[in-house]
């Protein structure tokens, strides 16, 4: 099962691209709630490249690293990856009058239902729209 979320940057797409793809920013957006953080992120944009976010609980109790390898890179338009457990991701940035649309698809995993797997990315996307529109 494929699961889509959105949002709607108020930015440029050089902008909203810089911050989708470079560490330092990585770093600043890359949780679904406040108790978590994003204490390391690796990127190497490229096809066949990897990346590897450190997520974890602020108090140190849990944490997990998201990784995968890029398989499509199209500057400021289109990233898709394979996570490591195979799972396909693509993500999508499309100028609009409005701003720049970024779309994920992701194929669910079987741990957590679909519906806490789409506020938990959807989360992300959200702290990601906040971190760009205030830089």
């Amino acid at each position: 099962m494929k699961i889509t979320i959105e949002t709607l940057v108020n930015a440029s797409l050089a902008q909203v691209w810089q911050a989708w793809t470079t560490p330092e920013h990585i770093t600043q957006w890359n949780f679904a709630i406040d108790t978590w953080c994003c204490p390391r992120a690796e990127n190497q944009l490229v096809v066949g490249g990897a990346f590897n976010y450190r997520m974890e609980a602020k108090d140190g109790s849990m944490g997990f690293d998201f990784c995968g390898t890029y398989t499509v890179v199209e500057p400021q338009k289109l990233i898709r990856f394979n996570l490591g457990d195979e799972r396909e991701v693509s993500v999508a940035f499309l100028p609009t009058e409005q701003g720049i649309k970024v779309t994920e698809t992701f194929e669910a995993e079987d741990e957590n239902s679909a519906e806490q797997q789409r506020q938990g990315w959807q989360g992300i996307l959200d702290n990601f729209k906040a971190h760009v529109e205030a830089n």
